[in-house]
């Protein structure tokens, strides 16, 4: 009986066989993961800003029932105003014709909190 030869690669070549394949898999997952993880922190963005108007809004609310322009009580017209633009009003000050509020909204769990001051220009 003769033998035939041995045709087959050497072992080296064949041990990396199917490696690119778990590589990809590997760097899907990762951006599936890092994707999962900032889509719900790049959300916020639009409602800070969001919250910023309602603050900006409950600000200039409150001024302009302090100035006089609207008869009333500055922080409850601002409560009014922030509760119209979705927020909450946290703080209300008035210190002559300058009023200073902070309002905050609680998206996806975050609070989210912002201020804003309306009044006269200096």
């Amino acid at each position: 009986m003769t033998r035939r030869p041995d045709t087959r690669r050497p072992l080296e070549g064949r041990s990396e066989r199917g490696s690119g394949s778990v590589l990809a898999v590997a760097l899907l997952g990762g951006l599936v993961t890092l994707t999962a993880v900032l889509l719900p922190v790049l959300a916020l963005l639009p409602a800070h800003q969001s919250v910023q108007g309602a603050a900006d809004a409950a600000a200039l609310a409150a001024a302009d029932i302090a100035s006089g322009l609207m008869p009333g009580v500055p922080c409850d017209t601002a409560a009014r105003a922030a509760a119209l633009n979705g927020a909450r009003l946290a703080a209300c000050t008035v210190d002559g014709l300058i009023a200073t509020v902070t309002v905050s909204r609680t998206v996806g769990g975050f609070p989210i909190t912002s201020r804003a001051r309306a009044g006269p220009a200096p």
